[in-house]
């Protein structure tokens, strides 16, 4: 035989080359060869240690008809590598699977959507194998990229273009579901891949219609309605399995595109698509990583302090819905410094307000201030929102910390704020800080139920809270009560208490209450006479109005029922008394108005305390007042004060005794067990606290001032003191010229002879000195460091030799604890 028939001669070809052969029929529209493929599988199955070559043939065959544009050739050759991938599971398929992906790449490089759409199907169909081993040198770089620009195809075609982002999504999918799972594939989280892997998921969300489905838990569907698969829906189901399998450590590399992709088209405003994101984060995360989420949100907004009011507002609109489904399960450590954050963009964003406020005031375009000065609005009111909200969705003992942190940070008068500095924002700045802050106050402390009023209002909440009910403005009075009815109401009792009125049958209205605790009495005990004083002076201020007197009244009302035991209703008597009388003596000088209007607060109050506490003598003389004055002075109540253009008195008629409520006879009513009514003579006086030096009622210079007096006047002798501390006495005291002239002089006198002295004269000098320390150590050690006496005797060294000194245990001293 020739010796050059054996290589043409077909039957000599290996057999996995004919068996590969043997699967292509000549026209490639028959498809593929079933009976020849179960051969080849076959073959595979049993000589598993053939995969490798077959594989490489197989990529040969079809790079070729690739080139040669034969696709129908290309579409057999994938289908037969997908059969042998799913039939072969062998640790000899890893050489295979390498084929099998350079091929599929291959099919990726094309520009023809079918090819492409064919590798990817290729590639889902390999990502949902499970394999035995892990692979230590495989990649998905390419992939990653290849499928990432698949989904922001931008072919002419409409549906050429739908079919190509589908597939490059589902590639995605698979990359992830191939990698997530694979420690060794832990690269796959890594920023560079995210920065492609995020932001094309997005871009295929964004083009949803229906933005309110994205926010919703549950998974949506990715086929539409005829048929044709969605790629938004399809990009949020693939976003969602990818935030589900993210861990503790992937969270921020995860999160931070998101605000990248978010920035870059300027989603923020307006922002439905960045709100339906992160809502789909917050429901796909474990609860664990939620504080994550917030803490890059955070950030973010720090990043964009000095963005546009609608940006800001749009991220904290979108922290607002964060924290709302975070409230729900775990925030971790996060809690304050969501509060510290927002706070601080709160005073950011008021200094943006007054800044454009003043700039309006120099400038002509009016129109435009007034449109920024109102965005910044939208800021402040989304800040208080976010707070309020996240507050009121926290435990009661966080909750708590949360109060105390938010009343540390609003500004009072003369008192040192740490973070907001009131001087340079000034008067205007300071109070609408002010009015934001116990906005955000309200909306925390709503709902907020504490079994003890000690817990709810310590010291350091209600002195600076008090402080603020005695400022000069009628709408910060009016937050600071409902502040205080939100923590006093336990059993949601205002809602029937709503408006200050006569209310003719109490019973009716089914009060909830409990007996008073002990730890409440206590409370009463210590800081009663706190909240009488306040209520006493909230009352007589001139600005109040329909609103404040409305909230008077349903301070004194929830006081008497959660808060009131015999001797608390005696207290709350005694006020009331009080506050008739200075509405009748009108020290104050107050408008008619008030005086009439502080009538009808105290006609209400009592009226509703006589028929709580179910007094009938009372209840009886506090009714026969209250006819009295409907028939001859029905301005004294609150049905009639509080109309519009209400008729009032040139002066209230003191001689007129029916027309009010008197002392004598209510302490007639209360005699008997229960009540000491004795302690109704004595007049009520509000306790002389420093407070006012909080507030803007007394200058700091007027308290400096009072404190002096004060001083001087319990001093002994004040000629002595006079004659002794005189100006020139302090000049002198304060000054130093004289002690560094000293100080200079000696230290050139210690250089000068350092410098001119002979060396001997110096080191004598030296030893002297240190001669002298070390006999000064030598006394402290001998009279510290003394053996305890013995009856054994001591040594001690005389000449250097040493002699022992017996001591009699009758002349020993023993501490008197150790004699028995």
């Amino acid at each position: 035989m020739p010796p050059g028939v054996c290589g043409c001669c077909g039957p000599l070809r290996p057999r996995y080359k004919r068996l590969v052969d043997n699967i292509f029929p000549e026209d490639p529209k028959d498809g593929l060869s079933k009976s020849d493929m179960e051969k080849l599988t076959f073959y595979a199955v049993s000589a598993p240690e053939k995969l490798d070559r077959i594989g490489a043939y197989l990529a040969e065959r079809l790079s070729r008809d690739v080139v040669r544009h034969r696709y129908g050739y290309v579409v057999i050759a994938m289908e037969a590598l997908d059969q042998l991938l799913m039939a072969c599971h062998s640790q000899s398929i890893k050489p295979f699977v390498e084929s099998f992906l350079h091929m599929v790449a291959k099919l990726l490089e094309s520009r023809e959507p079918d090819l492409q759409v064919l590798g990817t199907n290729s590639f889902v169909k390999f990502a949902n194998i499970e394999e035995d081993t892990p692979s230590y040198h495989r990649r998905y770089d390419f992939f990653v990229s290849q499928f990432s620009a698949m989904c922001h195809s931008t072919h002419e075609d409409p549906e050429t273009r739908t079919r190509i982002r589908v597939a490059g999504i589902k590639g995605l999918q698979g990359v992830v579901r191939k990698t997530v799972n694979d420690e060794l594939q832990a690269i796959i989280w890594e920023p560079q891949h995210m920065d492609k892997l995020i932001p094309s998921m997005l871009f295929n969300m964004q083009d949803s219609d229906d933005l309110d489905r994205a926010g919703h838990p549950s998974t949506p569907s990715v086929v539409g309605q005829d048929g044709e698969e969605n790629p938004a829906a399809l990009a949020e189901s693939c976003f969602r399995e990818l935030l589900g399998r993210a861990a503790y450590g992937n969270m921020n590399n995860a999160v931070r595109p998101v605000l990248v992709h978010l920035d870059n088209h300027h989603l923020w405003d307006p922002n439905e698509f960045a709100v339906s994101c992160f809502r789909i984060i917050m429901y796909s995360i474990q609860a664990q990583h939620s504080h994550h989420v917030i803490q890059q949100v955070l950030n973010h907004l720090d990043t964009h302090n000095r963005n546009t009011p609608r940006v800001r507002a749009g991220i904290v609109q979108v922290l607002l819905e964060t924290v709302a489904i975070a409230a729900k399960g775990s925030v971790g450590p996060t809690v304050l410094e969501v509060f510290n954050t927002l706070l601080k963009h709160l005073r950011m964003s008021v200094d943006f307000e007054l800044g454009e406020s003043s700039r309006r005031n120099s400038s002509t375009s009016v129109s435009s201030s007034r449109g920024k000065e109102s965005e910044e609005r939208i800021v402040q009111n989304a800040i208080i929102q976010t707070i309020g909200f996240f507050g009121g969705n926290l435990p009661d003992y966080q909750r708590a910390e949360v109060m105390m942190f938010i009343m540390g940070k609003v500004p009072v008068y003369g008192t040192p704020c740490h973070t907001l500095d009131t001087v340079k924002i000034g008067h205007q700045g300071t109070k609408r800080i002010q009015t934001m802050l116990l906005s955000s106050l309200i909306m925390v402390t709503s709902g907020f139920k504490s079994k003890s009023m000690a817990a709810a209002l310590p010291p350091p909440f209600l002195d600076p809270l008090f402080s603020i009910s005695l400022m000069e403005d009628s709408e910060l009075r009016q937050l600071v009560l409902e502040i205080l009815h939100n923590i006093l109401d336990r059993h949601d009792n205002r809602a029937k208490l709503r408006g200050i009125r006569i209310i003719p049958n109490v019973a009716a209205l089914k009060i909830k209450r409990e007996k008073i605790s002990k730890q409440d009495v206590a409370f009463m005990k210590k800081h009663g006479q706190q909240l009488y004083r306040h209520i006493y002076l909230g009352c007589k201020e001139e600005d109040n109005v329909h609103k404040n007197f409305e909230l008077l009244f349903t301070t004194l009302a929830v006081l008497t029922i959660e808060l009131a035991n015999e001797e608390v209703v005696i207290d709350l008597i005694r006020l009331a008394i009080a506050l008739q009388d200075m509405s009748l003596t009108n020290e104050e000088n107050m408008p008619m108005i008030i005086r009439c209007g502080i009538m009808a607060l105290v006609a209400a109050y009592l009226n509703f305390l006589s028929q709580m506490i179910a007094n009938p003598p009372f209840c009886q003389h506090v009714s026969k007042v209250i006819e009295l004055r409907n028939m001859d002075a029905p301005y004294l109540l609150p049905e009639h004060i509080f109309r519009d253009k209400c008729p009032l008195p040139e002066a209230l008629d003191k001689e007129d005794r029916q027309l009010y409520f008197q002392t004598a006879d209510m302490a007639e009513c209360l005699a008997g067990p229960g009540y000491n009514a004795e302690r109704l003579s004595i007049p009520y006086v509000p306790q002389v606290t420093d407070e006012d030096r909080l507030t803007r009622r007394k200058s700091f210079v007027d308290t400096i001032s009072l404190q002096v007096d004060i001083m001087s006047s319990s001093l002994p002798d004040k000629s002595q003191l006079a004659e002794e501390i005189t100006f020139e006495t302090l000049k002198k005291a304060i000054d130093t010229t004289g002690l560094e002239e000293q100080e200079r002089e000696k230290r050139r006198q210690v250089m000068e002879k350092f410098q001119k002295a002979p060396f001997e004269e110096i080191a004598a000098h030296c030893e002297s000195k240190a001669n002298m320390l070390h006999d000064r150590l030598a006394q402290i050690f001998e009279l510290t460091i003394r053996p305890p006496p013995s009856p054994s005797g001591v040594v001690s060294i005389s000449a250097g030799h040493p002699q022992h000194q017996s001591v009699p245990v009758y002349e020993m001293k023993f501490p008197d604890l150790c004699v028995y």
